[in-house]
């Protein structure tokens, strides 16, 4: 059992006064965590990370999703290393940028220029950019059943916690739902001819109905909106290469990130020339500054990419990932069933990316009791944040590790069930939601 956090209770406490929140992105707050749980991981090693006070867990989160080979890749490492051999930024481009460009541009349907960045919000809100100078209108349309696209202005100014945020930009935004033509068609309606773009992830624990994108693509092209598809987690996860050739539909512009460089720092936007070169210098256009970052193509990382997307395509890793996922579900649903427990513990989502969700004794949603299982899950060496996130790395073994450790959860949360509440059996509070007014 795993109960020590001395050193790991400090040392955030410590990081809170000198860091904003903490770290560098909210979802790996504080807040977002059991308090019987690691704050801080010092090291990973395949599916396997540690936290500072020495304690082991099998990892399920595997770096808010972005690690998708394992921890500590010996091929993407050894191609990282041998490029910083070369130093790792230059006055001009490096020939590894049209290497890289060229390889993603001959993986990826309906890529035909492509450009990197260093964080998913660079590229999301650039594809924006680009769409409003293609289209020359203001007004741009989100999916609001996704968990996140920006940190921008744009996208922001539409949550609760949007303080800093002119609601004159917030306006700019619409928002429309998932799996809800409807709710698309009357934002056409209702601004007609004033809609530059559309984005929202292919899928996310949802698969598309009834041709939910075929139809929205349709409805994009019959009023001249830009469509785009946040590829961020679903690249080289959901399908290869993402999840939008997998469900069978092409965008006018992609994004990319966690999936194509392990852990390393390297984004894309790519998409139809015409609208891509808007970025570029060689036309009589107005100019469009599209994305203009000193880090954006740092050598290492651009290795790291090439490196990790060869790996996927020659590991078949989201075939093999799909198998791994399907036995995990068959193996979490029998254990909830064989506990009673169907009515309050669900498993949805793509076999690569499985989400759980959590109800309480009125079968209502809850932080609470989801706090319970993370806190659980810690105890027993699973490191576990509401989803299941493949690596290459992950095999039978932690599999079958994981399935047998859920069973013995599944009673700590039958017995909150049967006792009315988390409150008894949870140590501190509950996890909050990332957007939220005040702290």
């Amino acid at each position: 059992m795993i109960t020590n956090f001395e050193k790991s209770d400090k040392m955030i406490a410590r990081a809170q006064e000198l860091i904003p929140g903490g770290g560098h992105t909210y979802s790996k707050g504080l807040d977002q965590s059991p308090k019987l749980g690691p704050k801080l991981i010092e090291r990973g090693k395949g599916c396997y990370v540690w936290d500072v006070d020495g304690n082991k867990y099998l990892d399920w989160a595997m770096g808010l999703t972005a690690v998708n080979l394992g921890h500590a890749y010996k091929p993407v490492l050894d191609a990282v290393r041998a490029e910083l051999l070369k130093g790792s930024n230059f006055q001009c481009p490096s020939p590894i940028e049209s290497e890289l460009a060229e390889y993603f541009i001959s993986q990826v349907p309906g890529a035909e220029m492509v450009k990197f960045a260093k964080n998913g919000s660079t590229v999301t809100t650039a594809a924006l950019k680009l769409a409003r100078a293609y289209t020359g209108r203001k007004y741009i349309a989100y999916c609001s059943d996704h968990g996140f696209f920006s940190y921008d202005d744009w996208y922001i100014g539409k949550k609760p916690n949007n303080a800093g945020v002119p609601q004159e930009v917030a306006d700019l935004s619409l928002t429309f739902r998932y799996n809800d033509i409807k709710s698309v068609e009357e934002l056409f309606a209702k601004y007609p001819g004033q809609i530059a773009g559309v984005i929202l992830e292919p899928m996310e624990f949802d698969y598309p109905q009834d041709n939910f994108l075929h139809q929205l693509r349709d409805l994009c092209k019959k009023n001249g909106t830009v469509f785009i598809l946040d590829e961020m987690i679903t690249g080289f996860r959901l399908g290869y290469p993402g999840a939008h050739a997998a469900l069978g539909v092409q965008a006018d512009l992609t994004t990319w990130g966690k999936g194509v460089a392990n852990g390393f720092s390297c984004c894309m936007l790519a998409g139809r020339k015409d609208i891509m070169n808007l970025g570029g210098i060689n036309h009589d256009k107005e100019r469009v500054f599209l994305i203009s970052t000193t880090h954006g193509a740092e050598t290492h990382s651009l290795a790291a990419a090439m490196a990790t997307i060869k790996a996927v395509k020659e590991n078949n890793l989201v075939e093999r990932n799909i198998k791994m996922g399907e036995a995990l579900r068959k193996g979490l649903e029998d254990g909830i069933k064989a506990a009673g427990l169907s009515e309050y513990l669900t498993v949805k989502g793509h076999p690569c990316w499985l989400l759980m969700q959590f109800r309480d004794a009125k079968k209502e949603f809850s932080d609470g009791f989801k706090t319970l299982v993370m806190q659980e899950a810690v105890k027993h060496g699973l490191l576990f944040r509401g989803t299941f996130v493949f690596s290459l790395a992950h095999g039978g073994k932690e599999l079958q590790k994981t399935i047998r450790i859920f069973r013995k959860i599944f009673k700590t949360y039958k017995a909150a069930i049967k006792a009315g509440g988390y409150e008894g059996f949870l140590v501190g509070e509950p996890v909050k939601p990332v957007f939220r007014k005040f702290n």
